[in-house]
């Protein structure tokens, strides 16, 4: 990598600020603006930012700790397993089914997990479902079956679902 010196002479620096805003500058002050600060979320907040980032190891923590339900429907209008999926994190799935998430959930609108693996086209994830026994059949608030929602340039998820490839 070159470096190229500036054409025109530049000076850099931070000026001091005079003003007195009346925000102390000791230490004290630093600890007593941090106290103001802390925001504190619920358990199902957090647990839902964990499941969408995959920290499995906080997720787990949470779960044994019993400070949230698996079957809770968050404002998302998902439950955890939902958000799992749709993040494409096929562990994190995993973790949640092994602590007792319901494959068969059905979100807000009636969307089960496999209905979302399928539509976002995640077939890792939908071939791990159908593995536990998800229901191919099940049918959304729209009549749709998670197979009306594949992507037909998804040649992976039609070969799982029998479909023909349309060529």
């Amino acid at each position: 990598m070159k470096y190229y010196q500036c054409p025109v002479p530049l000076t850099v620096g931070i000026k001091a600020y005079t003003k007195d805003c009346g925000v102390p500058v000791s230490c004290k002050g630093s600890a007593y603006l941090k106290s103001l600060r802390s925001v504190h979320f619920p358990n199902d907040i957090i647990f839902q930012d964990y499941v969408r980032h995959g920290e499995l190891e906080r997720i787990g923590r949470f779960i044994r700790a019993k400070r949230v339900n698996l079957d809770t429907i968050y404002s998302s209008g998902m439950a955890a397993i939902h958000e799992a999926v749709l993040s494409g994190n096929l562990e994190c799935v995993k973790l949640l089914v092994h602590y007792g998430a319901d494959i068969h959930q059905r979100d807000e609108e009636g969307w089960t997990p496999l209905h979302m693996a399928c539509s976002d086209s995640f077939p890792h994830i939908a071939r791990y479902l159908l593995s536990l026994g998800a229901d191919r059949e099940l049918e959304n608030d729209c009549g749709q079956k998670p197979a009306d929602l594949i992507d037909p340039e998804n040649k992976e998820l039609l070969e799982l679902f029998g479909l023909a490839a349309n060529d």
